[in-house]
């Protein structure tokens, strides 16, 4: 799966945006999140503002380097760690992708124009998807749950 042009032009633009207010956005996304989907809190252990700020690197460092996820190998790696230390599952997947772009709505206002909802879906999709991937590979290798 890889992403398109377009899409990789619009995130690169919006960058700076994203970048600027991405602790707000990373907010919100769990409060959106946690709000339509209680069940899911329990898989965030940690205290919360630096989960927070975790997800605020992750998302600035896949903005800047959306074309190119070789130079998130180490990122996505601990991504997938953390993940299948937590059991997450392939189908949260869509419940935390809704709630980040309702974040990017709600804190990006007049940026978020319908374009760049679309390319930040597709964005999130594709990171998903390479992380899903990596996350089934593991979970296949070890015991059942």
């Amino acid at each position: 799966m890889s992403l398109s042009l377009e899409t990789i032009i619009i995130i690169k633009k919006t960058a700076p945006d994203v970048t600027k207010n991405v602790l707000q956005i990373s907010q919100r996304m769990y409060e959106l999140l946690f709000t339509k989907h209680p069940e899911l809190e329990k898989l965030f252990q940690g205290d919360p503002v630096e989960q927070h700020k975790k997800l605020a690197v992750a998302l600035s460092l896949y903005t800047v380097n959306i074309d190119s996820l070789g130079m998130l190998q180490e990122l996505i790696r601990k991504m997938v760690s953390t993940h299948t230390k937590a059991h997450v599952l392939a189908e949260y997947y869509p419940y935390v992708g809704e709630a980040l772009l309702a974040a990017i709505k709600d804190v990006l206002t007049d940026v978020a124009t319908e374009e760049v909802l679309n390319a930040w879906a597709e964005a999130y999709e594709h990171l998903s998807h390479a992380l899903i991937e990596k996350e089934k590979l593991i979970y296949a290798k070890s015991p059942k749950r």
